[in-house]
C-alpha cells in the first residue's frame, strides 16, 4: 500500500467517524413537554424535532437531544403543547373591520346603543360613516327591532349603518337610506325592507335587502386594509389559532390576500371560500383553484337562509312566535342549477344553511350531484336546525357538518321561542351530526362569536355559557368528548379543507404549527376552560406569538 493510498483511507475512516458522532443540524427541538398529537390513535409524547418548517421526529426529549444539534431548543417545562388550532368557520375581513367599529356586543337596550353612538361619535369627528356591529334585540326589554328614529334625532346628517349581531340585519339611519336612494319599501328577493305604518322604510334591512346600503360604504384602501387584518391576525394568533377559513369572500378582498401573502405581509393561513356570485363563479371556474403555502382557494360559498335571530332562518313551518317561515336568499331552481355547475369542477361546495327547510334543500340538492364513491367534501355550515327525517343525510351523500358550538349556549336563551319545545331538540344537535358522518369541523363564526376557539372547546363539551349557565347543561345528550372537540379544530378542521396529509396533528412529514397552553384542556375543570391562556404559537416552526411574563 502506497502512502497515497493510506493517506486516503485515513481520511476516509476520518470523514466516517465525523459522520457517526456529529449530530444533524436542525432548527428546533421542543423537549419537557406533554403533547396531544391527535394522530389516528390519540398518542401522547414528549418531544420533536422541526426542520424548514415541517416536524421530522418524534420521540423522548433525551433521545432528541442526543441525536440532533438544533439552532433553538425549547424546554416546555412540563407545559401542554396541541396542534395548531384551526377555526374552520370564520370572517377574517369582518372581524378586522370590527375593529375599527362601534362595537354593540351586549347592550341592553336601544338606549346603550344611541349611548355608545354618541360617544363614538364624539371620539371620531373625522368619520364620515358611523359603522357598528352587534345588536341583539333579544337582550332587549322588549325585544323588538329598532328602528331609525332615533338614529335620525340624534345624528340627522351622519350615515350610519349597524349590524346586527348575527350580521344578518342592520339598521340603517335616515341619512344613509338618502344616499342609497331608498325611500320606499319593495320586494327584495331573499330579503326584506321593513317599513312603518306609513308605509316607508324603518331603517331594518334584512339579508338580501342589507347590500342596498352596504354598497355604498367607502372601501379601505389596501395599504389600510392590511394593517387592519394584521391587527385582527394579531388577535387570532394570540389565542393559538394557525389556520382559519374565511366563510365567504368578494374577488376583491381574495385579490387582495393574494397580495399580502405573496409580500409576505400574513402568517395565519387561510382557507378561503369565494363568495358565490354570478361574476365569482365565472371567473374562479375559467382561472381555476389557487394554493399557495398560507392561502387556499379551492371553494365557493353558497347562503341558503338568514338566522334565527333575525327571523330570517327558513323553517318547513311557522316560527313559534311570529307568522312567518324566514326565506331562502336564492329559489332552490337557482340553488339546483349553482350546485350543479360546482359539481362540474373542482371546487368545493359550502353552504350556510341555518333553519330546517334550508337544510333539507342543500341536502338533497347536495345528494343529486355528488356521485357515489367521490371525495368532494363538501360541506353545510351551521347546520343548525335539521328536520329529524334529515339526519341521516349527512352519511348517505357524506356531507360535512361546520358547526360552531358557540352558537347554542349563545342562543339558548331565546331559540326555544323561536322554534318551540319540539323543534328545539333537534337543533344545535352536535352528537347526532358527529354521529351521522364521523367528523364535525369545528369553528367559531367570529366575529359573530368570540374567536378564542377554547370558547368553542367549552361550550362544546360542557354546553353551558361563561357563567356555567344553565346547571347540568344545555341538551346535554349533543355535549361531545374533549376529545373529539379537540379533533374538530385541529384534524377534523384540517380535513373539511382537504388538508389533512399536511396539517391539524402533530406527525413527521407535517407543517409545524403548534399552540402552548399554561394548562391542559383535556383535564381541567371544565370553568376554567375559558380562561386557560396561550403561551405560544407558533406556525411552521416559527414563533408568531408569545405571552409576555
Amino acid at each position: 500500500m502506497n502512502k497515497l493510498t493510506t493517506n486516503i483511507l485515513i481520511l476516509f475512516f476520518f470523514f466516517c467517524l465525523v459522520g457517526c458522532t456529529t449530530n444533524k443540524q436542525i432548527d428546533l427541538i421542543v423537549y419537557n413537554a406533554k403533547i396531544y398529537t391527535v394522530d389516528s390513535a390519540f398518542s401522547n409524547i414528549e418531544a420533536f424535532a422541526v426542520n424548514n418548517g415541517v416536524f421530522i421526529e418524534m420521540g423522548s426529549s433525551q433521545e432528541l437531544l442526543n441525536k440532533y444539534q438544533a439552532k433553538e431548543k425549547l424546554d416546555a417545562q412540563g407545559k401542554f403543547i396541541y396542534p395548531g388550532f384551526y377555526d374552520a368557520h370564520g370572517h377574517f375581513f369582518m372581524l378586522a373591520e370590527a375593529m375599527d367599529e362601534v362595537s354593540l356586543l351586549g347592550a341592553k337596550s336601544y338606549d346603550e346603543v344611541i349611548l355608545r353612538l354618541k360617544d363614538y361619535v364624539a371620539a371620531h369627528p373625522e368619520k364620515k360613516w358611523i359603522i357598528g356591529n352587534g345588536w341583539d334585540q333579544n337582550l332587549w326589554p322588549d325585544k323588538n327591532f329598532p328602528v331609525r328614529d332615533s338614529l335620525d334625532k340624534y345624528f340627522p346628517d351622519l350615515p350610519i349603518f349597524l349590524s346586527r349581531v348575527d350580521y344578518h340585519a342592520a339598521l340603517a339611519s335616515g341619512k344613509a337610506l338618502e344616499i342609497a336612494s331608498l325611500d320606499s319599501a319593495y320586494f327584495v328577493d331573499g330579503g326584506l325592507i321593513s317599513v312603518n305604518k306609513e308605509g316607508l322604510p324603518d331603517g331594518i334591512l334584512i339579508d338580501n335587502a342589507m347590500q342596498l346600503v352596504s354598497k355604498h360604504i367607502p372601501k379601505n384602501q389596501n395599504s389600510a386594509l392590511l394593517k387592519m387584518l394584521r391587527r385582527a391576525q394579531d388577535s387570532l394568533l394570540s389565542v393559538g389559532l394557525t389556520s382559519i377559513v374565511d366563510a365567504g369572500l368578494t374577488e376583491d378582498q381574495i385579490d387582495a390576500l393574494k397580495v399580502f401573502y405573496n409580500e409576505d405581509s400574513l402568517q395565519i393561513r387561510d382557507y378561503a371560500m369565494v363568495m358565490a356570485t354570478p361574476s365569482s363563479v365565472k371567473q374562479y371556474l375559467r382561472s381555476g383553484t389557487f394554493e399557495s403555502d398560507r392561502l387556499t382557494v379551492r371553494s365557493f360559498k353558497l347562503m341558503a337562509d338568514g338566522a334565527l335571530g333575525s327571523r330570517g332562518a327558513c323553517l318547513l313551518h311557522a316560527y313559534h312566535d311570529a307568522p312567518t317561515h324566514g326565506f331562502l336568499l336564492q329559489s332552490p331552481k337557482e340553488f339546483d342549477q349553482l350546485i350543479q355547475r360546482l359539481a362540474n369542477s373542482n371546487f368545493q361546495v359550502n353552504t350556510h344553511a341555518i333553519g330546517d327547510s334550508a337544510n333539507r334543500i342543500i341536502l338533497d340538492t347536495y345528494g343529486k350531484y355528488i356521485k357515489n364513491g367521490q371525495d368532494r367534501r363538501w360541506r353545510i355550515e351551521h347546520a343548525q336546525i335539521i328536520d329529524p327525517a334529515d339526519f341521516s343525510k349527512f352519511k348517505t351523500f357524506q356531507i360535512i357538518p361546520s358547526v360552531q358550538p358557540t352558537h347554542a349556549t349563545s342562543d339558548m336563551y331565546w331559540a326555544g321561542d323561536r322554534l318551540g319545545p319540539d323543534r328545539i331538540k333537534t337543533a344545535y344537535a352536535y352528537k347526532e351530526l358527529l354521529n351521522q358522518y364521523g367528523m364535525l369541523a369545528l369553528g367559531s363564526d367570529f366575529p359573530v362569536e368570540h374567536f378564542n376557539p377554547l370558547y368553542g372547546f367549552h361550550a362544546a363539551v360542557a354546553r353551558v355559557d361563561k357563567n356555567g349557565f344553565p346547571n347540568g347543561g344545555f341538551q346535554m345528550e349533543n355535549a361531545i368528548t374533549r376529545e373529539q372537540a379537540l379533533r374538530g379544530m385541529t384534524i377534523w378542521a384540517a380535513y373539511s379543507c382537504f388538508q389533512e396529509k399536511k396539517r391539524g396533528s402533530i406527525e413527521k412529514g407535517k407543517d409545524a404549527d403548534f399552540v402552548i397552553l399554561e394548562e391542559d384542556i383535556m383535564t381541567a375543570d371544565a370553568n376554567k376552560l375559558r380562561d386557560i391562556k396561550t403561551l405560544r404559537t407558533v406556525i411552521a416552526g416559527e414563533t408568531v406569538y408569545q405571552r409576555s411574563k
